[in-house]
């Protein structure tokens, strides 16, 4: 069993009038991954409301529609993970065959597209080519020395890159974190026609961090990869790993855009400042602050006006998480 409790602080440099928010924060429930327990909460307090993106991720939304100077958004989750499956080195040259085939390409379209943060540039050919990476024998293998590469090649950098950063300024400095590099490698495997998507999520820590770039008490990001003959395949480039039974999936997207942890808007003329804290622990927790956090709402639909608001303010930087 683990816990995670995680707060993102706000604060204005003068009141604004109103704060309208969507956050990703629930883990999902995956048939290696048990949701045993999840709250939300905000002060200013307001009342909450969650729905089902088109990619089956939890959405919460909340309103605070009177003057504050400081916003902050608690979440408080158990959750139980097994063993993964066995992945092999390597499986079959079939599997190309498979992921040919329209049905599956037509199936996985959106996982197969450039995205906003994915797309092929100059500076990825060019890292491919200096790399000596191109499509092997089979998918699987393919992508474990893609995996490798990206390792090896980049050094973990927090603060180097932005949380809207193109891939170009991780390739052209070998440096970032962790949503540059699983950015990289999604856009790569998608360039060799294999499904990949973007996952949102915590990296448990082991008693020798020294073994892993990724931040202590942070979220975390990787890959997930579709091998016809296996499924899903996830690949953490940070930490030069396949996932296990230390990494809780929070979302999937077709890149970080589609699954910020938090996002919104505000009105008002303010300078923002974000403080982020992540902690996530073995064992239950004694859950705290009771009168701070709130019993979800039931799901309402959504308001279509905060669908299509553009992102104004209030986005959180994947970087402070890192």
């Amino acid at each position: 069993m683990f816990d995670i409790v995680h707060e993102t602080r706000y604060s204005y440099s003068a009141p604004v009038r109103e704060s309208v928010m969507e956050l990703w924060l629930q883990p999902a429930e995956l048939p290696r991954q048990r949701l045993v327990n999840f709250q939300i909460a905000t002060l200013p307090r307001a009342r909450m409301f969650r729905y089902r993106d088109w990619l089956g991720n939890m959405v919460y939304h909340f309103d605070v529609p009177e003057p504050h100077s400081e916003l902050v958004i608690r979440s408080l989750a158990s959750v139980s993970l097994d063993p993964g499956p066995h992945i092999p080195d390597h499986t079959s040259i079939i599997d190309w065959d498979a992921l040919s085939r329209d049905s599956l390409r037509n199936f996985w379209w959106d996982f197969l597209q450039p995205s906003r943060f994915t797309g092929p540039t100059p500076l990825l050919h060019a890292f491919l080519e200096g790399q000596g990476l191109a499509r092997g024998p089979d998918p699987l293998s393919s992508l474990r020395d893609l995996n490798t590469a990206i390792a090896e090649a980049f050094d973990y950098v927090p603060g180097y890159t932005q949380v809207d950063s193109p891939i170009d300024h991780a390739l052209e400095a070998r440096k970032g974190v962790c949503q540059d590099f699983a950015h990289i490698m999604i856009a790569v495997a998608r360039l060799w026609g294999i499904p990949a998507r973007y996952v949102s999520g915590y990296l448990v820590r082991q008693m020798d961090e020294a073994l892993e770039r990724s931040a202590p008490d942070a979220s975390h990001a990787w890959v997930e990869c579709l091998i016809p003959s296996i499924g899903w395949v996830g690949f953490d480039p940070t930490n030069h790993m396949l996932t296990g039974d230390r990494h809780i999936v929070v979302a999937v997207g077709r890149d970080y855009a589609d699954v910020p942890p938090t996002r919104g808007v505000l009105q008002g003329e303010a300078a923002t400042s974000l403080e982020v804290s992540v902690r996530v622990s073995r064992g239950r927790l004694t859950w705290q602050d009771s009168d701070f956090l709130r019993e979800v709402r039931p799901p309402r639909q959504r308001s279509a006006d905060l669908v299509r608001t553009p992102l104004l303010a209030a986005q959180q930087q994947q970087q402070q998480q890192q």
